[in-house]
């Protein structure tokens, strides 16, 4: 392990150490991201892009006294490294191991979660508001970085900010990148204009002349400050955000840690709102990141020297299957569209916009203008895909419900990562899109139970056009012998279910990737001569209520599996639907538990939450077996 690193058992530590021991520092903690991550997967180029920010931050400011936020918070290994965390870091995404982002029950240096971006200003604004009202006396800043510039939240805090006049300081980490490139105007806004520190250096010259001229010096600083705004719209890209209220420094190279030290510690004190705009490289000391900064956004185990993936190639993924058969429905129809929030290849919708580059849409983390762009295009008949991952489409929930149910436009919603997803942990995990997509009128809701049927509903939700459809797939890989080239889909008419295997005794209604663990647990039911029902459920929203209705009559037991949570989802919906018919059978509800799954791996996780064949097995033999009545 490194010599200084060693000694560093938090951010106190940092203090006495000279400037030639911080650069070394600063080097060791950037090997130690790139062994962390060879080592188990997870974030590369952003931690590697904000090392001597860490590092900087952490030797002028007084943690967790002051208040550090980072967002978006997969740029936070640095930041864990010289917290204290440091040996944990070998179990980092692994079970009781650290997060792959902040979070407060992890350590007190931990300030605010941030799995999603844009949340930091607006937090750091609440949290020098509380200070000032309560007489506290404590430093806030925020990271702002890695894309989170791209979201409407993140201008919300600053007007907000700006206008309050607190104490506090954003950094804005621009390196260009989110995941993919940013994109926008915002983006050519701040990375048109290349490092120029004149306009810091005039202005604080001329304030300092103008105040030692006497009697006349609050006039002469005004001309002063007239003469300063032509300035600063001449040589930096900070103007916007001085009429937003905040004093703007900047920008300065994020990779020069002596400018950063000095730049902080002499913007420190100042009062009020401050802006330090730093140009940073994403990937920053290894080649590979550098020259390849979406691929080595997020890694799985990699060999450190070639920068390949260690061990067997990973099979193909649900997303894959998604992404050809988005290429085939756009070849099919001129009026597909493509839309995605900066996450074109994690989405599926990168192959889209290689082919059909006029009819594709990365409108950058922002995903309530996405929801209503979408609903702009369907109002002009377009076909809308909008593909967002579950857990950010509740970003954009209001805009689902007033621009696209209310007004029922058909828009489609393709849900990545539905469910489960491991090592991502709970901000990712797309467990509640089931209970708030279903409560909306118009919308149909849908999952399928295999990748053929994924290929079978994105074909039925674009060509119908009468209601917007949202359907889900999980994080996982495909099945072996998917054909990834099938071009020939089936419509699945609306609000209808299939039976897979039929049985006397007990009925399992599955959703999604539920069938064929259900089917499983059915095959193990019969040794133990229990025949079981099971049931496709693949909408959820309108559900098969002829088919309920049918099976309401037949069978006095059901049990409901879902990947999804359990409140208010499809289990809840179904006992609400027979009772509403007058038959209230005994039901028994799998899904994800009303409570935070932690990080883990997606296997472990499915059996943490009994959504296995041997849970749904278990389940119907403690109801076959339980006295009448009980």
């Amino acid at each position: 392990m490194s010599k200084i690193l060693t000694r560093i058992s938090g951010p106190d530590d940092l203090k006495g150490l000279s400037r030639e021991a911080l650069h070394q520092l600063s080097d060791e903690v950037r090997q130690r991201v790139l062994e962390i991550v060879a080592n188990r997967g997870g974030h590369l180029g952003a931690p590697l892009g904000v090392v001597e920010l860490a590092v900087a931050l952490h030797y002028v400011y007084d943690s967790p006294t002051d208040k550090i936020i980072w967002d978006v918070g997969h740029q936070c290994y640095p930041h864990k490294i010289l917290t204290g965390r440091n040996a944990d870091m070998d179990d980092l995404r692994r079970v009781d191991g650290p997060s792959g982002f902040c979070r407060i029950s992890e350590s007190p240096h931990d300030i605010f979660g941030a799995g999603h971006a844009s949340t930091s200003i607006s937090a750091a604004l609440g949290m020098a508001t509380a200070r000032d009202l309560t007489g506290d006396d404590f430093k806030v800043v925020t990271v702002t970085g890695d894309g989170a510039m791209t979201a409407g939240l993140a201008y919300e805090g600053l007007n907000n900010a700006g206008a309050s006049e607190r104490d506090m300081l954003v950094i804005l980490n621009d390196n260009k990148m989110s995941i993919a490139p940013n994109l926008g105007a915002m983006h050519n806004y701040l990375t048109g204009v290349l490092t120029n520190p004149l306009y810091n250096r005039i202005r604080g010259e001329i304030w300092d002349l103008t105040g030692k001229i006497p009697k006349v010096a609050d006039e002469v600083r005004g001309f002063a400050h007239r003469m300063e705004e032509s300035i600063k719209g001449l040589v930096t890209p900070g103007m916007l955000f001085e009429e937003l209220g905040f004093r703007y420094f900047g920008p300065i190279d994020g990779h020069d840690l002596d400018e950063l030290i000095e730049t902080l510690e002499r913007i420190k004190d100042l009062p009020g709102p401050r802006l330090l705009h730093t140009l940073t490289v994403k990937g920053k000391g290894y080649s590979f990141a550098e020259a390849n900064q979406w691929k080595y956004h997020g890694v799985g185990a990699i060999n450190l020297e070639s920068g390949k993936v260690e061990g067997p190639a990973s099979p193909p993924k649900w997303t894959k299957v998604l992404s050809n058969a988005l290429v085939e429905v756009g070849r099919r129809n001129e009026k597909v569209v493509a839309i995605t929030a900066a996450m074109p290849d994690g989405a599926g919708v990168q192959g889209f916009l290689e082919e059909f580059p006029e009819r594709g849409f990365d409108v950058g983390i922002a995903e309530q203008h996405a929801v209503t762009f979408a609903a702009g295009l369907a109002r002009e008949g377009l076909i809308p895909v909008c593909a967002i991952y579950s857990t950010f489409l509740q970003r954009g929930y209001d805009q689902i419900v007033h621009d696209v149910c209310i007004q029922n436009l058909p828009v489609v919603f393709v849900l990545d990562r539905g469910g489960l997803v491991g090592e991502d942990g709970p901000t990712h995990m797309g467990a509640y899109d089931v209970a708030f997509l279903s409560v909306l009128p118009n919308m149909i809701v849908a999952a399928p139970m295999d990748e053929h049927e994924l290929q079978d509903l994105l074909y039925t939700a674009v060509k119908q056009r009468e209601h917007p459809f949202a359907f889900r797939y999980p994080r996982d890989s495909i099945a072996a012998g998917v054909d990834l080239t099938r071009s020939e889909f089936t419509f699945l008419p609306i609000g209808k279910w299939e039976t897979i295997r039929t049985g006397d005794d007990v009925c399992i209604l599955a959703v999604g990737t539920m069938v064929k663990p259900a089917i499983a647990a059915a095959e193990e039911l019969a040794t133990e001569g229990i025949e079981a029902e099971v049931v496709n459920c693949r909408y959820l929203k309108p559900m098969d209520e002829d088919l309920l209705a049918h099976l309401g009559q037949r069978f006095s037991r059901f049990v409901t599996v879902e990947e999804s949570a359990l409140w208010s989802g499809f289990g809840s919906n179904v006992g609400a639907h027979l009772a509403a018919r007058g038959t209230f059978p005994e039901i028994r509800s799998l899904g994800l538990p009303d409570r935070v799954i932690e990080h883990a791996s997606r296997k472990l996780q499915l059996e943490q939450c009994g959504l296995t064949p041997e849970s749904i097995r278990d389940t119907v033999l403690a109801m076959e077996r339980a006295p009448a009545g009980s």
